[in-house]
């Protein structure tokens, strides 16, 4: 495998450790250079298409919306797309965090994946841009009740990235103030949902938010075909 680099770090992907099929999931451990990556490898026979999710600073395998991503990780292999989530090594460490997403998308890549989306919770929301700026295969990037902080580089996406902001008026930990920032400072093509009544772990709102990031990434990762990306 490839080393991955940016301005001032380096991670090499050294070895992949994929136990046998538990549950609905292959428990896959990224062996590199900065140490184990932990995930969870959601397959589908033949795919080119896949979705990586991370969570936020709470680390391990955080997931907001009532369970959204477990979720949406089995839903979508009827569409054809595979996922994996990523555990962060140093969940509060920005930096070593984009590395975590970035060996997934090399893991991914191996497996024969060639297009990707990113989707991320609160600190993962800064997670993904940032790794989605420094990957030109990633087709979409949806972020969920996304901190502001580290966020910057959202105006770099390449215009083939499509971004989608998704936010809980009454969030309590991030205000909606920072997902209208990054929306203000990225290019189009972009789209942000704010609910009134969703508080940061969106689960007010879950079966909603479950619907519209479906229907988002099956529409972002098919662009021929036609399916509503909102209710």
């Amino acid at each position: 495998m490839q080393p991955i680099y940016d301005e001032s770090f380096e991670m090499m992907v050294q070895d992949v450790e994929v136990k046998p099929q538990q549950e609905e999931y292959y428990p896959v451990k990224l062996i590199t250079s900065r140490g184990l990556i932990y995930c969870r490898y959601y397959p589908v026979k033949d795919a080119e298409k896949a979705v990586i999710w991370v969570g936020g600073v709470g680390g391990d395998w955080d997931t907001p919306a009532r369970k959204l991503y477990p979720l949406l990780c089995e839903d979508l292999r009827k569409e054809a797309i595979a996922s994996l989530r990523v555990r962060y090594r140093y969940p509060t460490e920005l930096e070593e965090s984009v590395l975590d997403v970035l060996a997934g998308l090399l893991y991914l890549r191996d497996e024969g994946i060639k297009y990707f989306a990113l989707v991320g919770h609160s600190f993962g929301g800064a997670v993904a841009i940032q790794a989605a700026v420094q990957d030109p295969d990633v087709s979409t990037v949806v972020t969920l009740a996304t901190q502001a902080y580290g966020t910057d580089p959202v105006h770099e996406l390449a215009t083939q990235c499509s971004l989608l902001l998704i936010h809980g008026m009454a969030d309590e930990v991030l205000p909606p103030l920072c997902s209208q920032h990054v929306y203000q400072q990225a290019l189009e093509p972009k789209q942000i949902i704010l609910y009134p009544d969703a508080t940061h772990g969106l689960d007010e709102v879950a079966d909603e938010v479950y619907q519209l990031v479906r229907n988002w990434i099956v529409q972002q990762l098919n662009p021929s075909t036609d399916v509503a990306m909102l209710n």
